[in-house]
């Protein structure tokens, strides 16, 4: 199966990011690609909470889920729309960071909110308060399909190991990291970590990724890590986009998940210990 990946520098006008979006969709399905990726916060990529209350849309009014669900349906393909921005019923105002799964009827098969909030102090300079402006999830998340069981996870949940583990002994062959990480921490980290939960787990990790600098009109300026990858079960790199927008394709094998987690079963291994 070919799977594409799709790397955006969305910036905060959720219409101009749909259009663009679609594009990077339809020119993937072109090359072949039967699933296809898009980063977290596809819709807006925005620090300023007024101006996200300002065009921020619930789930069921939000015009970019219902234009790439119609993008689904017309090509034929499934879809892992990484996140959207979306307002909630919540007392507290915050919205949630919600990843979807689309079917290649336009339907919504699986939903999953972020779990982990990026509150961090990366510099003097670059600080992250997530928690402020979005509310948590609290359920993982594995979607079955007719080609793979998908687990789905977003950004900063990557550096739970746990999460990723349980998600792959819960049957899950792939394992999706869309993500608008810091160019910070994306130097020392990205790889890494993206390339350790496939060795843990046996898993093919895909990981569409926000880019560059991003055209904001409100707030604070953003600078995303880029580099969308594909990682192999065996934990090799089989794609890496660098920081250029635009898609990849990759050729995506199940039968490696069952070589690799045959040649190291270390998800049957599990032991209870005491302490510390």
């Amino acid at each position: 199966m070919k799977a594409g990946l799709v790397q955006l520098c969305s910036g905060d006008d959720p219409v101009v990011n749909l259009a663009t979006t679609r594009d990077l969709i339809i020119q993937a399905a072109a090359q072949g690609a039967e699933f296809i990726l898009t980063p977290e916060v596809t819709n807006c990529v925005s620090q300023d909470r007024a101006h996200q209350r300002a065009v921020l849309q619930s789930e069921s009014d939000d015009s970019t889920l219902a234009g790439l669900r119609a993008t689904a349906r017309d090509l034929g393909i499934w879809l892992s729309i990484g996140s959207l921005a979306l307002k909630t019923e919540g007392d507290d105002g915050r919205f949630a960071n919600r990843s979807f799964l689309i079917g290649p009827d336009g339907a919504i098969v699986a939903r999953y909110d972020k779990i982990h909030m990026f509150d961090v102090d990366v510099s003097a300079t670059e600080t992250f308060r997530e928690s402020a402006g979005f509310r948590p999830g609290n359920s993982a998340v594995v979607a079955h399909t007719p080609f793979a069981r998908i687990g789905l996870t977003i950004c900063y949940d990557i550096r739970f190991a746990y999460l990723h583990r349980a998600l792959a002994q819960a049957g899950a062959h792939i394992l999706l990291v869309p993500a608008a990480f810091s160019p910070v921490t994306g130097a020392a980290h990205w790889e890494p970590l993206l390339r350790a939960r496939a060795i843990e787990t046996g898993c093919y990790v895909l990981a569409a990724a926000q880019t560059g600098t991003h055209p904001i009109g409100q707030g604070k300026p953003r600078q995303t890590h880029g580099h969308s990858m594909a990682i192999s079960p065996w934990g090799e790199v089989l794609v890496d986009m660098g920081t250029d927008t635009g898609t990849a394709i990759v050729d995506l094998d199940l039968a490696e998940v069952a070589k690799s987690r045959q040649r190291i079963p270390a998800l049957t291994h599990d032991r209870s210990f005491e302490g510390p």
